[in-house]
């Protein structure tokens, strides 16, 4: 096979050439689409990706009859996404299925939606004021049937975005956070510091700490806060601060109000938050608890120096039950739940038993069992954990739970697999058949043809076991071979698995004629946290080696695969490792990589410290030491609000290609962060890629 084929690189990704075949083969284990793809005329494309609806931030009513959810659609026109909130009614049944309906008006985008707690109302954020404000809306009938959003209520009119929010179980309080400046005595304040730095005419920002910028954004003094509201059919009086300071509340740059929580008496709040001092280096994120009409919060987890996170009272309020890490500095390291006794201050950690990480999780009504997601075995299901012993027991099958909700007697989640985005599915506590309860993408994908997939398995680095997955262009015949498309997950501590993929869609480069194969290589999540933890310090080790066995099982097991036409292709640690097979190293350079990224922790925890305390494990997996040795036609693809991965990185993979005449191309977005978002950008993204592999892959 070709070892000179091409690259694509994403992020800090520079890319190459897949390594020779190597020995072992593997059995595989069958996962197949629903649809007949011979029914339908076209193959799918970027275009059709990017079109697509997608179902998130699903809610269930108290009495479990009706869902509410937030759906996406694209505005091409406009180049972004809309959101708006729909409803689900379980009670009643039609010809067409569970009738689903649009509660929120056509023009502002709308989300977040929770339920009051005697189920008449609908809280959700909404921009249709000009700013982000909380809204509610009553589900039943009148106006919002006819024309969504008409009977809608404005809740809160701050002079500030609302992050997010939530309401008192009593109806009488309603938290929101709030970006503002510390020193500022109330929101007005901030307003009138953000308005005269617009019209000043200095443009510069004096800094004094790290983070200067995260993410994608720089950092303008402001904090998260969370902040208490008397509410009757409005929020009234002066928002009071709960969280004090301490640091953000939820967490930038993900947080959202899963990292906060009322009591079911309305008296308390716990929030999970990390101190400000040193937090690009730090994961010690805390949960505090604090009375809901203010006070001083009180640490609840000092005693543990790594991450809490995710606090949920217990439905009776007896029980905090959170999130936990044991290692402080390691982001992926597993999370276990754990169960406060808020009388007696006893900790149980109910999984500490159980080799998942958990990602997400909420309380059953009768405080008995909790359900959790987690990533296993290539897949992520939904899992019920007694509350008493923490035995755990899947309750769907294959494919990817992406959120859920717990109803009176049935959970309702979004679920997605390789062949499929997302619908709203539900399902007894006990498991057993689902229901899908919406089709919302159904006319377009009854137009398209999807590849088959498959997951199999190998004997990978050190003969481990390694599980990976392969996916069959649509138009598939019988004894032709098909080009490769080679996908290395970022991460590193990750996974591809089985679930639809906005950004790296492998249907996408299915449709486009090529077989597609991805490998969970050691370092991905699902397979213990052993399996985790190997790659550290270890980048180039391990990984590498499973990709290079794992594609020669592919390869072996699945013989219309071609080898001799192969592409490689990777974002964010994908994008290294594509670095490190064009010249056997990683990132372009480590040591200025170490400091311009802005979450330090990461780097530190898997080279040992920092880059000054270390510089030889910087310097193990280095490319800027070995680009001599390169020859693969490669694409670099960056994003100039990329601070994860900052952009001189690409540029300097672009120039190290350039200055020794190897073919390449850079393509360059001002507008995109670490990932790229916009409609048009990733139709851009998508054509280039393919045209660069069509280029090089067929010579």
């Amino acid at each position: 096979m070709a070892t000179d084929r091409l690259s694509i690189t994403l992020a800090l990704l520079g890319l190459v050439a897949t390594a020779p075949p190597a020995t072992v083969a593997a059995a595989a284990a069958a996962g197949v689409p629903g649809s007949a793809a011979a029914e339908h005329s076209q193959p799918f494309t970027v275009q059709d990706l990017v079109r697509l609806e997608r179902i998130s931030e699903i809610a269930a009513s108290p009495d479990g009859r009706r869902v509410a959810y937030t759906l996406r659609t694209t505005d091409m026109e406009a180049n972004k996404g809309r959101t708006g909130i729909w409803l689900a009614d379980t009670s009643t049944r039609t010809l067409r299925g569970t009738p689903v309906r649009r509660l929120t008006d056509l023009e502002a985008n709308s989300n977040s939606a929770e339920w009051s707690a005697d189920g008449r109302f609908i809280y959700y954020l909404s921009n249709r004021s000009g700013t982000t404000q909380v809204w509610r809306v009553t589900p039943g009938t009148g106006a919002s049937i006819d024309a969504p959003g008409a009977d809608a209520l404005q809740v809160t009119n701050l002079p500030l975005d609302v992050g997010s929010f939530r309401v008192s179980p009593k109806g009488d309080r309603i938290l929101v956070s709030v970006e503002v400046y510390l020193d500022c005595a109330d929101l007005a304040c901030t307003k009138q510091r953000l308005d005269a730095a617009a019209m000043s005419k200095a443009s510069g920002v004096l800094h004094q700490e790290l983070f200067v910028r995260h993410w994608d954004t720089w950092s303008d003094g402001r904090r998260a806060q969370l902040f208490a509201m008397s509410l009757d059919d409005v929020a009234r009086g002066t928002p009071m601060n709960l969280s004090g300071g301490i640091g953000d509340v939820p967490s930038k740059p993900f947080g959202g109000r899963e990292d906060y929580a009322i009591s079911p008496d309305g008296t308390q709040v716990a929030f999970s938050v990390r101190a400000a001092a040193g937090e690009p280096w730090s994961t010690n994120f805390d949960i505090y608890v604090v009375a809901a009409g203010g006070g001083t919060p009180r640490n609840l987890t000092a005693d543990n120096p790594a991450w809490d996170g995710q606090p949920a009272f217990s439905p009776d309020g007896s029980q905090l039950a959170y999130l936990a890490m044991d290692r402080p500095g390691f982001e992926s390291d597993r999370f276990h739940l754990v169960l406060l006794n808020l009388k007696s201050g006893v900790k149980h950690p109910l999984t500490q038993n159980w080799d998942r990480s958990i990602a997400s999780f909420a309380w059953v009504g009768d405080g008995k069992t909790l359900f959790a997601t987690t990533d296993h075995l290539g897949q992520r299901p939904l899992w019920a954990i007694d509350a008493a012993t923490g035995r755990a027991a899947a309750i769907t099958g294959t494919g990817e739970v992406e959120a859920f909700s717990v109803g009176a007697r049935k959970v309702f989640y979004a679920f997605s697999n390789l062949g499929s985005p997302a619908d709203l599915y539900a399902v007894g506590f006990g498991g057993g058949a689902a229901k899908q309860l919406t089709h919302v993408n159904q006319a377009a994908l009854a137009r398209r043809k999807f590849g088959d997939y498959e997951q199999f398995n190998f004997a990978g680095w050190n003969n481990e076991n390694v599980f990976g997955y392969v996916v069959k262009p649509p138009d598939f015949k019988r004894g032709q071979k098909y080009p490769v498309a080679f996908l290395v997950h970022g991460g590193p501590e990750g996974s591809f698995a089985n679930s639809w993929n906005w950004r790296w869609n492998a249907q996408a480069f299915a449709g486009a004629g090529y077989g597609v194969v991805m490998i969970d290589f050691h370092g991905s999540t699902g397979y213990g946290q052993a399996f985790t933890d190997s790659i550290g310090g270890d980048w180039g080790g391990k990984p590498f080696e499973d990709l290079k066995l794992g594609l020669a099982a592919a390869l072996e097991q699945y013989p219309w695969l071609d080898g001799d036409h192969v592409c490689a292709l990777g974002g964010s640690y994908g994008g290294y490792m594509m670095n490190w097979i064009a010249g056997h190293d990683g990132i372009f350079d480590n040591r200025t990589m170490y400091y311009s990224t802005e979450e330090l922790w990461f780097t530190e925890w898997e080279n040992g410290g920092p880059e000054y305390r270390n510089p030889a494990a910087y310097a193990k997996h280095n490319p800027v030491d070995y680009v001599s040795k390169w020859k693969t036609p490669t694409l670099v693809i960056h994003g100039q609000l990329d601070y994860r991965v900052p952009d001189s990185q690409g540029l300097a993979v672009f120039t190290a290609l350039q200055r020794q005449g190897i073919p390449s191309e850079l393509l360059y977005f001002p507008n995109e962060n670490h990932w790229v978002l916009k409609p048009a950008d990733s139709i851009q993204w998508y054509d280039t890629v393919l045209a660069w592999m069509n280029r090089w892959i067929h010579q």
